[in-house]
């Protein structure tokens, strides 16, 4: 909480210095991000992918892996929820969107143990590998989307419409906002998520990998087959976003509609220290700030809406600087002992 105030009283001050009012900018921002049903749900909308993708960063950290893949493999999973949903059109509700929801998760999972499995059976490390397959990915959806499943409907890059059974249709009270079943999924995969890590013998070795893997190493488990499946469930989480993109909005896979998800999950992951429950509150605070900043454009003369990813950088570079505020904590607390070491006799002296 302190990082979050510090970094947004320092993005405030840096739109005083820009020529606005801080107080002003803040009040677009707030109403922006909630001022009405419509805005919340967009909200809600756009926090959903980041649940999905900070979830991904997280588990991986937990092992002591780095997951900057997840841009990659919510591009696949996307585009097997589309293949699936223009292949076979006329499958009914619920059949379709479940069947689409488990291609996506699979596609991310594949897409996320080859890099797992190099890591453990190869030595490769898992950054370099997951950022090479980010162009992989980028390029084999881009080649699916414009060869061969394309609309032949449309002139923009992107696949033919799902089928009708496919769609997750929105929620009429938040006014039009596309916010329907996704939500409810990306919280329930927060869920289970916890209940792994925190609840099972599995989830306990991946913990301990990635708190010491010698110690792990030591205990008798098996280190490669956790980092595979590390890796493999963080790309299924990140492939789920296929499902909010997919079937919840688009009803197609467009070339470049993920305005970066995979990366801003690493800072969702980070701000929510890797829990479940932080990353669920970090990823409703983007998903704010990216709401919240869009109209900013239209009621600043001098600050655009760019100011949410000035904003997402000092909160993080707040949370970043755990020492900075241990160290300040550190004082406070010596000064505070000293004054009540030096009380009592202060009394005594006045008595």
């Amino acid at each position: 909480m302190l990082a979050l105030v510090v970094g947004l009283t320092i993005g405030l001050i840096a739109t005083w210095a820009a020529g606005e009012n801080p107080v002003h900018v803040l009040r677009i921002l707030v109403k922006s991000a909630v001022g009405s049903r419509y805005d919340l749900g967009m909200t809600l909308f756009y926090s959903t992918p980041l649940i999905f993708t900070g979830l991904s960063v997280a588990v991986a950290f937990q092992a002591g892996l780095f997951n900057i893949g997840g841009e990659g493999q919510l591009v696949v999973g996307a585009m097997a929820a589309a293949a699936v949903g223009g292949i076979w059109p006329g499958l009914p509700w619920p059949r379709a969107p479940i069947l689409a929801a488990s291609a996506a998760a699979l596609a991310g999972m594949v897409w996320g143990g080859i890099p797992g499995w190099l890591r453990a059976r190869r030595g490769s490390h898992e950054v370099i590998n997951t950022i090479m397959l980010n162009f992989v990915a980028a390029g084999l959806t881009s080649y699916v989307a414009l060869h061969l499943l394309k609309n032949p409907d449309s002139q923009n890059p992107e696949t033919r419409s799902i089928g009708e059974g496919y769609l997750l249709h929105p929620w009429p009270i938040f006014g039009g906002a596309p916010l329907g079943l996704a939500l409810p999924l990306a919280l329930m995969a927060a869920v289970c998520v916890w209940v792994w890590l925190w609840r099972t013998t599995l989830g306990f070795e991946l913990r301990a990998l990635g708190q010491n893997e010698a110690t792990a190493r030591a205990a008798g488990i098996d280190v490669g087959r956790i980092r595979i499946l590390a890796l493999a469930v963080a790309g299924g989480l990140a492939g789920l976003v296929g499902v909010a993109e997919v079937l919840g909005n688009a009803g197609k896979f467009k070339v470049g509609f993920s305005p970066e998800y995979g990366f801003i999950g690493i800072a969702v992951a980070l701000l929510g220290r890797n829990r479940p429950a932080g990353v669920v509150a970090a990823a409703l605070l983007f998903g704010a700030l990216h709401k919240g900043a869009a109209d900013l454009d239209l009621e600043t003369e001098h600050v655009t809406r760019e100011l949410s990813l000035v904003l997402q950088a000092l909160i993080i570079l707040s949370v970043s600087a755990e020492g900075l505020w241990s160290w300040m904590g550190w004082r406070g607390n010596r000064k505070l002992t000293a004054v009540l070491r030096t009380a009592p006799e202060a009394s005594k002296q006045g008595n």
